[in-house]
């Protein structure tokens, strides 16, 4: 793998995590921008551990350039506390890179972030990526509306909430998926992304200078009715309860919290058919289950495809359940979203 940071102490510290585990190889080292591009085109490594601000091209310049020319599995290594290098890695999260860590700080003891690190880049190497030339992905025609639903003219359509969830990939699948819909959207969404809780205001932010809708993180207690993407605060899931959202410190799932499929299964058992659930792309199986409960309460849902997935884990486990009324590609999902929430559905 191939190790960028234009500060030797960092690179030293990572380079050591990575060779100090049996099954990794560092290759190659590069302290600014034009010596990680030339260096990945010369090496081709499995990996790029890939820092934001660096002289000679930032790591969004670098991401662009490597996803675009010789496509590489990267692992951005950032600042989380640093706004501005923060906000730039969702851009280049959007412009291909796989994964984000944050940088190991003075406090962290025991190796713990050198584990957090080789579990990362391992998770990281197992991806396969593709050429990213940020092109707008192509419009894709709209599914018809599931059975016993159809398009309403006018008035308050069936759906009192959307949950999405996401992981690996999710930042960029998240924007594109809710892109297409206006700021008068007046569904609330409910959002959970596996992301690292250092990260996640960051993220709030970002996704809310790409949308038209407002973004915010979830706030215990407050009405579920209020329009807007609601984030799952880092560390705690996310559910629904007599109108209102709540957060919980209940265990993990699949190793996760906030998790979907806690997320899914409170939409379900409180919303029943009058919600839609949404599954992008992600390792693992969190979401699965919990989709297929709001299928089986009457609500629509929605996977992405593998083609528009950059991990197709997720999706692919809770379609093999057959849990997913459409299967598409990202760039229909918010068509799709904007169609279905003003539809209505025939009385049983």
């Amino acid at each position: 793998m191939l190790v960028v940071d234009d500060s030797r102490t960092v690179r030293r510290r990572i380079v050591a995590a990575l060779e100090a585990d049996h099954e990794l190889e560092v290759v190659g080292e590069a302290a600014d921008g034009e010596a990680a591009i030339a260096l990945c085109a010369q090496l081709r490594p499995d990996v790029i551990t890939l820092d934001m601000m660096m002289p000679k091209g930032s790591g969004l310049a670098v991401t662009e350039h490597v996803m675009a020319y010789c496509p590489t599995p990267i692992l951005i290594v950032s600042a989380s506390l640093e706004r501005g290098e923060a906000l730039g890695t969702f851009d280049a999260l959007s412009a291909g890179a796989v994964d984000v860590l944050d940088k190991p700080s003075g406090g962290d003891a025991g190796g713990a972030w050198d584990l957090r690190l080789v579990t990362a880049v391992k998770r990281v190497a197992r991806i396969r990526v593709i050429t990213h030339l940020r092109r707008k992905l192509r419009p894709a025609s709209l599914p018809h509306l599931a059975d016993g639903a159809h398009a309403a003219p006018g008035g308050e359509g069936f759906c009192r909430a959307i949950a999405i969830g996401a992981s690996t990939g999710g930042p960029s699948a998240i924007a594109d998926a809710l892109r297409p819909l206006p700021a008068s959207f007046p569904v609330p969404i409910l959002l959970v992304l596996h992301i690292g809780a250092p990260f996640a205001p960051a993220f709030a932010e970002w996704l809310a200078g790409q949308l038209s809708l407002s973004v915010s993180i979830a706030a215990d207690g407050e009405p579920l009715a209020r329009p807007g993407v609601r984030l799952a605060m880092p560390d705690r899931h996310l559910v629904v309860r007599q109108g209102r959202l709540r957060l919980s410190a209940d265990p993990e799932r699949h190793s996760c919290r906030p998790s979907v499929d806690v997320l899914f299964e409170s939409v379900a058992g409180e919303l029943g058919e009058r919600a839609i659930g949404c599954l992008l792309t992600g390792m693992g199986r969190d979401g699965a289950e919990g989709m297929l409960a709001m299928k089986r309460a009457g609500a629509m849902t929605l996977a992405q495809d593998e083609s528009s997935s950059v991990v197709f884990g997720m999706p692919r486990e809770a379609i093999a359940r057959g849990a997913a009324h459409h299967i598409l590609p990202v760039g229909a999902i918010g068509p799709t979203l904007l169609a279905l929430s003003r539809s209505t559905r025939k009385s049983p």
